[in-house]
């Protein structure tokens, strides 16, 4: 492919990106569906790409992305709402995330034949949902705020989960296998990734704090300049290469350090009771969400067409089947999982429940912690890279199912208050009953 040609296919990406992105504001068919298709039509299908030569990039496009899409979803939170509803949000991310885990892993033993620590390691790879799949749905399909706000917090908590838990199982494997030792047991394993995973919560949270709030010191110096905003990437990306280097959680670091400038009032600089310096004001918290939400948008476009391209037909078909097994099990752990978080999610109506089952999509957390274990595992996890594509396939087509059966239905409460209303005056004896007034008809009808 020639530079000309190849500059001309970047540009017909991007409008097919934007062209998915508006078919899924008005359908509900996710995105990245069609962007795979178009990475299967360029690569293996027509050979317009040479896979071979975007495969160590693939995993940088799909890192990058990650880190935009998690710090829009920290800035996206607005503390007050996610207070409220956080126990709610974290058991529901925690119960499902650690259930659908053990699940993947019991089938990689069962079906693969894969020692107990390897299946671990490839169920804690697909058993956590995508938050890049599931905001994007949550904004467009019309529920209650304690409904969105529960589910946006399990998804945002269910990329770190997956990133943590991945994280600190590939170091104590690392671990186990520089020192020479015998595989860990399942409780070692356990103690030891609790306790990381306790550390690098609390370090990370210690980082992104103190990070967020000194620069929402400075961004009073940079709301007036130009380009300011990437001086903020610039931030975002110092903090994850930090939290990484002191063996933190990089990307929850990040969406601390989102939900921290979102909500922390910025304040000016006054002198001798002068101000001198104004607060950039809310429109710099807009204009920060909005310029990372499009550059989200760009790499995420990229990376999930990359990912279509270095897939084999010959693997795809071989792990069909068995992504099509883990994604029954996902689903009746879902299930399950909806019907324990009750006990913390109260008030949910049934048609909100069933959209939270059909819930479970996988995407670009998935698809970059399945390259990084193949790549730090070697040839022996292959498999993974094809698995994890079959199962982001075929949740989103399950997604797809649940929106549409969403805005076939209407709003839930909506349709429930007008069940039960219903119920309520059809109790009432009819002499009981006063006179309806003009028009009561018409708006029972809406």
């Amino acid at each position: 492919m020639t530079l000309n040609a190849f500059i001309g296919l970047l540009g017909f990406l991007l409008i097919l990106a934007f062209a998915a992105n508006r078919l899924a504001r008005r359908t509900g068919v996710p995105d990245i569906l069609v962007l795979m298709a178009t990475g299967l039509l360029l690569g293996p299908t027509l050979h317009w790409i040479n896979a071979a030569k975007f495969e160590p990039a693939t995993r940088g496009f799909g890192t990058l992305a990650l880190i935009l899409i998690i710090f829009e979803a920290g800035l996206d939170l607005k503390l007050g709402e996610t207070l409220r509803y956080f126990p709610a949000g974290l058991f529901l991310s925690v119960l499902t995330y650690a259930l659908s885990t053990a699940a993947v892993t019991e089938i990689c033993i069962l079906v693969l034949h894969l020692p107990r620590h390897d299946a671990l390691l490839a169920g804690a790879t697909l058993g956590c949902m995508s938050s890049a799949v599931v905001l994007p749905v949550l904004q467009q399909v019309d529920l209650r705020d304690s409904a969105r706000v529960t589910l946006m917090v399990e998804a945002a908590f269910g990329d770190a989960l997956g990133v943590l838990t991945v994280g600190s199982l590939l170091g104590t494997l690392a671990d186990t296998s520089e020192s020479g030792g015998s595989r860990p047991t399942p409780s070692v394993l356990l103690g030891g990734l609790v306790g990381d995973f306790t550390l690098k919560i609390v370090l990370s949270l210690v980082i992104a704090l103190a990070a967020g709030m000194l620069w929402s010191r400075v961004l009073p110096y940079l709301s007036d300049q130009r380009s300011w905003h990437l001086l903020t990437l610039g931030a975002v990306l110092i903090l994850y290469a930090v939290a990484e280097l002191l063996h933190g959680s990089d990307l929850f670091a990040v969406m601390v350090f989102g939900v921290v400038l979102a909500n922390v009032p910025v304040k000016g600089i006054t002198l001798g009771g002068v101000r001198i310096l104004a607060p950039p004001g809310a429109h710099a918290q807009t204009e920060i969400l909005s310029f990372h939400s499009e550059l989200g948008f760009l790499v995420r476009t990229f990376f999930f067409v990359l990912i279509g391209t270095i897939i084999k037909f010959s693997d795809l078909r071989h792990a069909g089947l068995i992504s099509l097994t883990v994604l029954c099990a996902l689903f009746v752990i879902r299930v399950v999982s909806i019907q324990i978080g009750r006990v913390a999610w109260r008030g949910a109506t049934s048609r909100e429940r069933e959209l939270a089952c059909l819930m479970i999509p996988r995407g670009l957390v998935t698809a970059v912690l399945a390259l990084k274990v193949a790549e730090a595992r070697g040839p022996r996890f292959e498999f993974l890279i094809p698995l994890a594509f079959g199962l982001i396939l075929w949740t989103n087509l399950l997604l797809l199912v649940g929106t549409l059966r969403m805005r076939a239905t209407g709003r839930p409460d909506v349709v429930e208050v007008v069940a039960a209303t219903s119920v309520s005056v059809m109790a009432v004896p009819a002499s009981a009953a006063s006179p309806a007034p003009e028009g009561a008809s018409a708006a029972g009808d809406e």
